[in-house]
């Protein structure tokens, strides 16, 4: 009974890294004003293998949009992506002037220190759907975050 247990256990621990593809680096999310519908998400993903992030969702917000900011001729121009890949093994910085969340419909002002749960959904090369559950700290409106690495 004893290895069978053992046997199990260990098992469930070599299966771990498959589920737990995509990594999540300095998450953060800028404060709001009191009046304010909208707020940026930032941080730092990195896939095992090849993925998409596809879709979030967070309580704080009616909606969460995966968005791309970009040079259009002498313009930088935000628009909403349906997905971002995340090639196997490399950093995707989600941050200001490129990749990044837009929480839209804010239910309340974010504060700074308070904690937003978010939720990622990625896909993988064959389909497989992951959630990845976050809790997010809300930095200062002037907040600038550190280069990645």
């Amino acid at each position: 009974m004893k290895r069978r247990l053992l046997a199990l256990a260990l098992a469930s621990l070599v299966s771990l890294p498959a589920l737990a593809q995509v990594s999540v680096g300095d998450p953060w999310i800028r404060a709001t004003v009191p009046q304010a519908k909208v707020a940026g998400a930032f941080m730092q993903l990195k896939s095992a293998k090849p993925a998409k992030l596809v879709d979030v969702k967070s309580p704080v917000a009616g909606r969460v949009e995966l968005h791309q900011m970009a040079m259009e001729g002498q313009t930088m121009r935000m628009r909403q992506v349906e997905s971002i890949d995340l090639p196997a093994g490399q950093t995707v910085n989600l941050a200001s002037g490129g990749y990044h969340l837009m929480l839209f419909d804010l239910k309340r002002q974010l504060k700074e220190g308070e904690q937003v749960p978010l939720t990622l959904t990625v896909v993988d090369a064959a389909g497989k759907r992951e959630n990845i559950a976050l809790s997010v700290p809300v930095k200062p409106l002037a907040y600038t975050a550190p280069p990645a690495h």
